[in-house]
């Protein structure tokens, strides 16, 4: 068994997806590994990760405006040590979750033909996302 890591870096223009796919993708092919689990972890709390359609961009479109509806900007929360944005980031990142398992197979992520992997930006800002990759396999 062979295990590599790394943490790779993406600036994000404000809210919104920003696909990593390629990235992930291109760091997994050149550890070697063939066969494998690659675990990613976001390392911030008011971003997350996500496997989502990579094809239609009104996916994403929707998924914002659903996320909008559950954790909308306003004055009810008592967070906001950041502004209007923190608390409802705060939320949408507990909601989509920050961290993924995807499997290895060939030397490739095993994603399906319509899927790819996102991070999702909750904060109106540009930030620097960092993502802890992990890979574990032979």
């Amino acid at each position: 068994m062979r295990q590599a890591t790394t943490i790779l870096t993406f600036a994000t223009p404000g809210r919104g997806f920003t696909e990593i796919t390629g990235e992930v993708a291109r760091w997994v092919a050149g550890t070697g590994i063939r066969e494998g689990l690659a675990s990613l972890l976001c390392r911030h709390t008011s971003a997350s990760l996500l496997i989502q359609e990579n094809a239609a961009r009104e996916v994403r479109v929707d998924l914002a405006r659903w996320l909008d509806r559950l954790a909308p900007e306003d004055d009810r929360y008592a967070h906001a040590d950041e502004g209007p944005d923190d608390m409802p980031a705060h939320l949408r990142a507990t909601l989509t979750g920050v961290t993924l398992a995807i499997p290895v197979i060939g030397g490739r992520l095993a994603l399906g033909t319509w899927q790819g992997l996102y991070l999702a930006e909750h904060r109106h800002a540009p930030h620097r996302r960092e993502i802890a990759v992990h890979l574990l396999g032979e």
